[in-house]
């Protein structure tokens, strides 16, 4: 795809249209998923590792992932698919799915699935992206993205905010954390890259996984949004 004459999408704005051309071709194609373009993106692939924190962060890795909000299980070689479909949340604002799911084995022989959701929504000042977390969207983070001088898109997070009911509050630091996910595109092998870290400033690393995945674009007036990959509950705020 031609930087210069592709179609918009929330995270080609966000880039702006130097640091989007600076990426490499293939993760122009994948971060073109949107509305405009009309394409919907589903990746497949192994994560090499997926690990979390000391012991005690595993009691709120349980309760975020009643949530599907990380994941509270580690492994090797694990099975990886995600969804990327862009859709109109129910107030108009486009929406790109980041849905990520990790089947685990099972002594029963049959996998054990673990989701980890987002929703992303660009920012009205066009200069960040707001991802809810989530199948309720208690969580809200700013993400600030970047391209690498090697082609790779880097996204960090920022301020995050909780909302449930009235309660609209920012995340303590205390509790907070601090995300940053890398992508890259690997010519040798085809495939793309990925590593996540989340990261408590006080208390250290408390999830990640890294590994890689191929892609397949679909029309998303053909494909739809299956049922299952929007959220329960929708926030407004930003």
């Amino acid at each position: 795809m031609n930087a210069a004459t592709g179609p918009a999408s929330i995270f080609r704005t966000v880039l702006g249209e130097a640091a989007f051309a600076r990426l490499h071709p293939e993760l122009r194609r994948r971060f073109s998923t949107g509305l405009d373009s009309g394409l919907a993106c589903t990746g497949r692939g192994v994560m090499d590792r997926v690990w979390h924190g000391p012991g005690f962060v595993r009691p709120f890795l349980l309760l975020g992932a009643t949530r599907h909000i990380l994941v509270p299980r580690a492994g090797r070689s694990v099975p990886f698919t995600i969804e990327n479909v862009p859709y109109l949340d129910r107030f108009g604002r486009e929406t790109v799915s980041f849905v990520r799911t990790f089947a685990f084995p099972h002594r029963s022989g049959v996998p054990r699935p673990h989701r980890f959701d987002a929703q992303m929504v660009l920012a009205p000042e066009g200069d960040r992206l707001v991802d809810y977390l989530g199948t309720h969207q208690h969580l809200a983070s700013e993400l600030h993205l970047s391209a690498g001088p090697d082609g790779s898109l880097l996204i960090r997070s920022g301020l995050h905010r909780l909302r449930e009911g009235p309660v609209d509050v920012r995340v303590p630091e205390l509790i907070g954390a601090d995300a940053e996910v890398r992508e890259s595109f690997d010519e040798r092998t085809g495939r793309f890259r990925v590593r996540v870290r989340v990261v408590n400033r006080r208390f250290g690393p408390l999830f990640g996984y890294e590994g890689s995945f191929t892609t397949t674009y679909d029309d998303v007036r053909t494909l739809g949004v299956r049922p299952g990959l929007r959220p329960v509950r929708e926030e407004a705020r930003l």
